[in-house]
């Protein structure tokens, strides 16, 4: 009976050993699994931090990238406005004083003295050489009847010329592209002395365009302010 009740106690000791050591190990387990689950997150936690600060500094250079791109069309379209501008004033410059030019070149008095002062010089550097001094067309032909009146005082003033005051070989002819002034072609030759309102446009604004663009653009302000 004695012999019983120790084996007995021995089973019962023997399961209250595996039973602590299973709920020991158990434990040890879950320990385990809890640290390692806590690492995971950790892990886990610091890459979507990392992953949140790539995508924040990706995301910052794309819009600093963007701004770049928009200020740079901003400049480029303030550039081309300004050049546009420059261009139509520098173009309105060119038309007003080739309208200017046209008026004077126009004048009969002005036509029969670059007659008279082409002739002269035609003949002393083509001497006996036939030339032939174009003159607009509207001199010899006409339109309404005050436009008629006036040519006809200039074809009178111009034409009279064609007698004793040109020499022998001379000759007054119209012009589809002479529209003011005159101009001395040498027959048969490409020799000629241009003094037409296109020519005469030509040189100035060859001379005047530089200075006015400079004071388009500002340059003269800073220059005056840089003597000053």
């Amino acid at each position: 009976m004695a012999e019983e009740t120790h084996e007995a106690a021995a089973v019962q000791g023997l399961i209250d050993r595996l039973r602590d050591s299973g709920r020991q190990a158990g434990k040890q387990e879950a320990d385990r699994i809890v640290k390692q689950a806590r690492s995971e997150a950790a892990r886990i936690l610091a890459e979507a931090k990392d992953e949140i600060a790539k995508q924040r500094q990706a995301a910052s250079a794309e819009i600093e990238k963007e701004r770049e791109a928009a200020l740079a069309s901003l400049r480029l379209a303030a550039r081309d406005a300004s050049l546009a501008l420059k261009g139509e004033v520098m173009a309105s410059f060119e038309r007003h004083m080739k309208r200017l030019v046209g008026g004077v070149t126009r004048d009969p008095d002005l036509i029969k003295k670059l007659v008279l002062a082409l002739a002269g010089q035609a003949g002393q550097g083509i001497k006996d050489r036939d030339a032939a001094i174009l003159v607009p067309q509207d001199v010899f032909e006409g339109g309404s009847s005050e436009q008629k009146t006036a040519r006809s005082r200039v074809r009178k003033m111009v034409l009279g010329l064609t007698s004793d005051m040109l020499r022998e070989g001379i000759t007054l002819s119209p012009a589809d592209d002479v529209h003011g002034g005159a101009r001395v072609q040498l027959k048969g030759e490409h020799l000629e002395i241009d003094f037409t309102d296109e020519a005469v446009s030509q040189l100035l604004l060859r001379h005047l365009m530089p200075r006015f663009r400079q004071i388009l653009e500002g340059d003269e302000a800073e220059s005056g302010d840089a003597q000053a």
